[in-house]
Formats: C-alpha cells, sequence, structure tokens
C-alpha cells in the first residue's frame, strides 16, 4: 500500500452558478481534493457533481487548459461556467460554439417544458419512453441542446450541448430557457402536423407533449 507521501492533493474553487451543483457547505469557497491515482480535470470536476457541460473555462494554476489535463499533485483549479459578456477568445475555451439555430431534445419528464418550447417556436423533440442512450444520440448527433434534471445524464461524454435546469416548476423551466441569451431562438409558435413526413431515421419514435 503506498505511503502517506504518495497521496496527491488540489485545489479546486467553483464560480457563479457553478455552486449550484455544490452541497451548501462547499459552495463559494476553496475545496481540497485528494487522490492516489492522477486523473483528468474533467473527471475531477464531474467527482464533485458539476457536469462539464456546465464548463466553459479551467484554470490550472492560472493557465487555462482543457478537459484532458492530468491534475498534478499540489494544482489550484480555477473552474468557470459560460461567460454571457467577457471575451476569453485567447483562453481554451471548453464549450463549443452556440449554435445557430437551437434545438432541443427534453428529458422524459419534460413534457410540459417540450410544449412551452414550441409555443415560443422552438424545434423541441420529446418521448416520453426514450433511455438516457435516447437522448445522448440524439443530442449528440442532431446537435441538439438536452435539458435535464439528471446531472448523470450530463455528464456522458458524448452530450456536447446540455443544461442543468435549475426550477422543477415547467412555467418557470421556460422562463429559465429563454434567460439564456446565447439560446434566443424565432419566436412565433412551431406548427407541428401529424403525418407532414417522415421523421429523421436518428432519432427513435417522437412525440408531442
Amino acid at each position: 500500500m503506498p505511503g502517506s507521501e504518495h497521496l496527491a492533493r488540489v485545489w479546486f474553487r467553483f464560480y457563479a452558478e457553478l455552486n449550484d451543483h455544490l452541497p451548501p457547505a462547499q459552495r463559494y469557497r476553496t475545496l481540497e481534493k485528494t487522490f492516489w491515482t492522477p486523473g483528468t480535470v474533467k473527471d475531477m470536476i464531474e467527482s464533485f457533481g458539476v457536469p462539464h457541460t456546465e464548463v466553459d473555462l479551467i484554470a490550472a494554476n492560472g493557465q487555462s487548459v482543457g478537459f484532458s489535463y492530468q491534475v498534478r499533485d499540489g494544482d489550484r483549479i480555477a473552474v468557470y461556467p459560460m461567460f454571457e459578456s467577457l471575451d476569453i477568445t485567447p483562453e481554451v475555451r471548453l464549450r463549443p460554439q452556440p449554435l445557430r439555430d437551437p434545438k432541443f431534445v427534453l428529458d422524459v419528464h419534460l413534457g410540459r417544458l417540450a410544449a412551452y418550447l414550441r409555443m415560443l417556436g422552438f424545434d423541441a423533440l420529446y418521448g416520453n419512453s426514450w433511455s438516457d442512450a435516447d437522448l445522448v444520440r440524439i443530442s449528440a448527433g442532431e446537435r441538439r441542446i438536452l435539458p435535464t434534471r439528471d446531472r448523470g445524464l450530463l455528464m456522458h461524454g458524448a452530450v456536447t450541448h446540455g443544461y442543468w435546469l435549475r426550477e422543477t416548476a415547467s412555467r418557470r423551466q421556460i422562463a429559465e430557457i429563454v434567460r439564456r441569451s446565447t439560446w434566443r431562438g424565432p419566436r412565433r409558435p412551431a406548427v407541428r402536423h401529424e403525418g407532414a413526413g417522415p421523421q429523421p431515421a436518428s432519432s427513435p419514435d417522437r412525440r408531442t407533449a
């Protein structure tokens, strides 16, 4: 068994709304993490319960790094959410560029939210029998934003556009999504006609809310 001298220590600090994912006692403070085996910064961030889809910038000892960065003993890691107004172009920006035509695929418990999104003119897919694997495949394959209350679903490596909903009531959830400046899309009702044409083959049976 390795001696105590091999136990590595690093320190993490999460900023702004990323603290929503942490227990109250851990919010807005520097957190120590110990480990025997080195790992990627992505894995360590998600070990705190923060999905990688919520992260836009990571700084290790003051230098921006990607998700594949191997955390080393003594590192100090700062983790930031999406920047709405600051230009961080020279840094290693981790989130993909915002989708020009935002489209959504909704988790199975968000049927009412899917209906609200459609009323606002957004392209929103929903199926009440879809598995997590179905949701991941549709989100990745069709470049659809995946809103969910399931943090574990957002931690899947194939998901690039996802969002953890803070609110639990559907009316508050739609307001939360509309407030996201990078998701501003059409504001005309989306009209869906039964039998209007074949559904894309990449998705399972699609249902309206």
